[in-house]
């Protein structure tokens, strides 16, 4: 097994559907360009309130991936 050097980003998500598309839409628009993510953490929840339903989700992560 070969030793990984891994790197970390912070990003931050958001969708009108759901916290999980708002993860799912981070990690999209990275992988447009970064190669070997591996894994995301999620580090803040929060969402907008519009006549008393929630409108809107915002989803902070951390993506780590391998180094080449």
């Amino acid at each position: 097994m070969t030793d990984h050097v891994y790197q970390k980003i912070e990003l931050t998500g958001s969708s009108t559907v759901s916290s999980d598309a708002a993860i799912e839409n981070a990690v999209a628009k990275a992988g447009q360009t970064i190669k070997n993510m591996r894994w995301f953490e999620v580090l803040e929840t929060r969402g907008y309130i519009d006549n008393a339903k929630v409108a809107h989700w915002q989803v902070t992560i951390k993506i780590g991936y391998t180094l080449d």
